[in-house]
Formats: C-alpha cells, sequence, structure tokens
C-alpha cells in the first residue's frame, strides 16, 4: 500500500491547475503553502487541499490517522469500495508521484508512479482534526489496481482525474464513479532505487 509518496510540484503550476479548473485559492496562500518533498512518509506532514468557503486551501496536515487502539498503527490508507463519505471530511492530496515497494527482504525495490505528461497528481482523501494542540491528519484512500499498478502491488490510492477533483471535495458525484483505478496507459512507472518499504 501507498506509505510514500513525493510533493514536487511548483506553486506556478498548482495555480494553473486551480485556475483550468476554475478553483479559488485563497488570497492569503503562497507557495510557502506546498512545500517540496522526496519522500512524505506515515506521520509526516504535508499539504493537503480542503474546501475553505468558496475557496480550495492547502493545509499542513499529518500522514496517517492516529492508531484507534493502542496495539494498532496509524491508518494510512483507507479502503473506498462499498463505502459512503458523505459525512466524511474530504481532501485531495497534491503529488507529483506516489511510490509502491516490491520484494519480502530489505531493501525492497522502489517503484515511482507518475501520471503521464503531467507534473500534477491528485489523490483522495479524508482528513481528522487533530487532537488537542496536534494538527489535522489525513488517509488516503485506496481501491482494486488499475493496470499499471496490478503488476506490483493489489490495492493502489485513488488518483482523480481532473475534472473529478472538485467533485470529491464537494461530492457532487456518486462515489463510486470517483473512487476507481485509472485507465491503463495513465500512469508511468520507473524503478527508482532499493528503498525502505
Amino acid at each position: 500500500m501507498c506509505n510514500d509518496y513525493e510533493q514536487h510540484i511548483v506553486w506556478a503550476e498548482y495555480c494553473r491547475m486551480m485556475q483550468s479548473l476554475a478553483l479559488s485559492i485563497p488570497s492569503h496562500q503562497t507557495e510557502l503553502d506546498l512545500p517540496q518533498a522526496d519522500d512524505i512518509r506515515i506521520n509526516d506532514p504535508g499539504p493537503v487541499m480542503r474546501a475553505a468557503g468558496d475557496t480550495i486551501e492547502l493545509v499542513s496536515m499529518t500522514f496517517g490517522f492516529p492508531p484507534s487502539g493502542p496495539k494498532g498503527g496509524p491508518v494510512f490508507n483507507f479502503r473506498s469500495e462499498g463505502r459512503q463519505f458523505s459525512g466524511s471530511k474530504r481532501c485531495l492530496v497534491p503529488a507529483s508521484a506516489f511510490f509502491e515497494f516490491t520484494g519480502t527482504k530489505y531493501p525492497k525495490a522502489k517503484h515511482r508512479f507518475a501520471l503521464n505528461g503531467s507534473p500534477f497528481m491528485a489523490i483522495a482523501a479524508l482528513w481528522r482534526e487533530g487532537a488537542g494542540n496536534k494538527p489535522p491528519t489525513f488517509t488516503m484512500l485506496t481501491t482494486e489496481p488499475g493496470p499499471d499498478v496490478a503488476p506490483y502491488h493489489n490495492r493502489q490510492v485513488v488518483v482523480l482525474q481532473p475534472a473529478d477533483r472538485a467533485a470529491w471535495i464537494h461530492l457532487t458525484k456518486p462515489e463510486a464513479e470517483l473512487l476507481r483505478p485509472l485507465p491503463g496507459g495513465l500512469l508511468a512507472v520507473e524503478t527508482v532505487r532499493q528503498g525502505r518499504g
């Protein structure tokens, strides 16, 4: 499952994407709200897009919901099939790529998945308020793997088509139409190196 992703989207690309979708950016937001990172892993902070009135704001959140019990781990991926999210806090995780790992022994092979011809992908996610003075947290939604991911993993994060990004935040389409794998050929994959999985 996806426990590591890359954020190399630059501010100008983000603004162009938002303008192309007719989505407003709060006037106080700047490139400082979209920090770059080679790897964002579980319990790391990352920028997340969520509704804020009639705009979409970037907020720093921690990757992974806190454990639900004393022996559990963070919930960083959440199965989407058969669920309804109208009562959930929905968001998007901006990413330039996500990673999957293969192999049974360390170091595992690290595979990078990016959208063909685009510097920007948006992963469907849920967010929760943080407890006490802790920041909010997010988890990525998953679905069955599409043709590009299936050779590497039996699940994949939900990468939304550009026209479906606002539809997920505002839930203006049925979940089953939004939360599904991409058609084959849309994700480019490369094995980048051996790495921790």
